[in-house]
This record gives structure tokens, sequence and C-alpha cells, in this order.
């Protein structure tokens, strides 16, 4: 079969190759590749920034933003030949931690999780791949061209779920919130805003394209220009951050409404400083009871509320998202840069 395929920590050892057809174990799932979504993650991986291949193998199947179709299902498994199914991404650890134990493995405490694509296991990168039935989450069949977003909704429904959390420890009715980035993740950060019936205000760096008009098709608001001027007139309680731009993060912090709740899906480079005034910062924090919280990852729970979100989205919206479709043959195009990229995707069976 062929493959995505690249040598963890070296660059320019992305490519398909043919790879020997994958073989389910007892109790898994046979499933057929239909498209793959393209993150940030996987081109960091492809630049040789991290990754780590399966023990005792050099090379990686690439992907983790999955989507397929099973043609082998085990009898009790749950699944039927004919499914549409999405593989999760992280494992707990072998000797799992608390967390991992509980079924809580994006919070992992001891690091030593497993991911699909990414760490020590073979991604979803391939015309066929084999999930366990407990790692697999069931698609309605509406999502068959537009599945592969539910591993980034997945991410922004565990952010909006940390967000109900927090703001349960006090009387809790936010009304504005503010996306910092109209990425995947901050666009569909917004859907789930606009779900929840918020007045959903997004920033972002362009001008023109297709974000403004993804934004706008939501029925939120679209904000250029200057952070700090967005944030004072947005006044939002709620902030989902989503570009790591190390400025753009601090500013959003500091503009909430009283107890206002910023939550950091972006992760930014190291080695860049600013100037911050840190005790004004400090001191709004603590006399506001502001709270910044950091999300990554999802686990099973955030994976079955992201498919609700999906299958209750405009199947037109969800479409206009993905901004490429790139054959498996020419896979490598997916990591060039494009103007007005938004998502791109792997078709699998091209």
């Amino acid at each position: 079969m062929r493959a995505l395929t690249l040598i963890p920590g070296r660059n320019d050892s992305l490519q398909v190759e043919q790879v020997p057809d994958a073989v389910p174990r007892d109790g898994e799932l046979l499933v057929h590749g239909i498209t793959l979504g393209v993150c940030g993650t996987d081109k960091e991986i492809a630049r040789g920034d991290y990754g780590w291949a399966p023990p005792g193998r050099e090379r990686l199947i690439l992907g983790h933003e999955s989507l397929g179709r099973v043609v082998q299902a085990p009898q009790g498994s749950g699944f039927a030949d004919g499914d549409l199914v999405v593989g999760v991404v992280r494992r707990p650890d072998p000797q799992p931690c608390g967390a991992c134990a509980h079924g809580e493995f994006d919070m992992c405490r001891n690091g030593r999780y497993r991911e699909r694509g990414i760490k020590e296991l073979d991604g979803y990168g391939s015309a066929l791949w084999t999930v366990e039935p407990d790692y697999a989450v069931h698609l309605d069949p509406r999502l068959e061209h537009t599945g592969m977003l539910l591993e980034p909704t997945s991410v922004v429904a565990k952010a909006w779920e940390q967000i109900d959390y927090i703001g349960r420890r006090s009387w809790f009715e936010p009304q504005r919130v503010l996306i910092t980035g109209a990425g995947p993740i901050g666009l569909l950060a917004a859907l789930i805003a606009v779900q929840k019936k918020l007045e959903v205000h997004v920033f972002d760096r362009v001008t023109d394209g297709p974000k403004p008009e993804l934004v706008r098709g939501l029925g939120a608001t679209y904000h250029h220009g200057d952070i700090t001027d967005v944030v004072g007139e947005c006044t939002p309680d709620v902030v989902v951050e989503a570009t790591g731009a190390s400025a753009v993060v601090i500013d959003a912090m500091a503009g909430t409404r009283r107890y206002g709740i910023t939550c950091l899906t972006g992760v930014s480079t190291a080695g860049r400083t600013i100037d911050i005034d840190a005790g004004s910062l400090n001191r709004s924090m603590v006399l506001e009871n502001d709270v910044v919280v950091g999300s990554v990852n999802a686990n099973l729970r955030h994976y079955r509320a992201a498919a609700d979100v999906l299958v209750d989205a405009d199947p037109a919206w969800l479409e206009a998202m993905i901004t490429r479709r790139v054959p498996l043959s020419r896979a490598l195009e997916a990591f060039e840069p494009a103007d007005d990229d938004v998502k791109v995707v792997i078709d699998l069976e091209k």
C-alpha cells in the first residue's frame, strides 16, 4: 500500500512510498483511508523539528487528522463494515499516570504517552490503517467529505470544556468571546462559540481572502489591525487564543472583562521576547479574578463532543474551510504554503 512516511528528526525525508499492507491485530478495525488533514504539527515533524518513529524502525507513517471507512470490523467491536470513522491520536502511557488511568490521557502527567503519526506509533497517512475499537469514533455519513476536521475540532471542544469548568467557579453567563487567529483551530473555536449562541469576534492579520468570509459565514464579526484596539472594542468575557504570537497573547489576556477567562491553544515559538509590564498584568489578573489556562490534545469525550459539533454545522461552511485537496501521489505539495490556505487535506484514494 502507499503511505506518507518520513525519518523523524531529518529534514526533507518526507516521501510517498510503498509499505506492507496494514494487518489488524486481534480485535482491531481495518480501515480504508479516505482523507488526511495536514496541520502545523505535521509540517514541524516534516522539517525535522521533532517526532519519534516506532521502536526498532527508522521511518514513521505521518498523519493524525484521519478519516476512513471500516473494511473489516470484528464481531462485538461496536462497528460494522462501511462505517465512517476517525482514529484518536493519543494513547495512554504503558504504565499509566493517574490521569491516563482515568481516561484523561490528554492530561498525561509524565509525558510517556504515545501518539499516532507523531510519537512512536504510525499515523493514519496510508491507504489502509488499523485502530483499536476503543480509540475509533463513529461519524455520521453526512461528514464523508469533512470528517477529517474532527481531530482539530476535538482540540477546541476540550478548550471550551475547560472554559466551562473554570466558569462554574462562580456565576458564569458569558456573552462575548474573542477568538485570536482565523486558522482551522480559531475558526472551529468560533463555530462552537456560535453554537453556544455567544457574540463572536475573530481577529486575524489578513484583510481579505477566505478567512474573513468564513468568519462572516458564521454570523461572527471579523477584525484585523491592532490587537489592542480590537480587545478594547470587544471587551470579551472569554478569549480563545489560537495564534501563539506572544504580543497577541499578552494583549488578549490583559483585555478581558472582570473574571475573564483566556484559553491558550496556540503554541508560541521559544526565544522571542517582548517587553511587558508584568506588575500591571499581575495586578489586574489578581484584582479581577482572571484566569489563563493552556489546553492541548483531546480525549474520547472531546472527540465525541466534536462529532456532535460537526454534524450540527452547515455542511457548506465546513466544505469552505477546506481550501485545497491534494492527491496522495502529490502529497508533498500539501506541505508547501499557498496563498489563502486555510485547511489543506490529502486525498488518500488518489
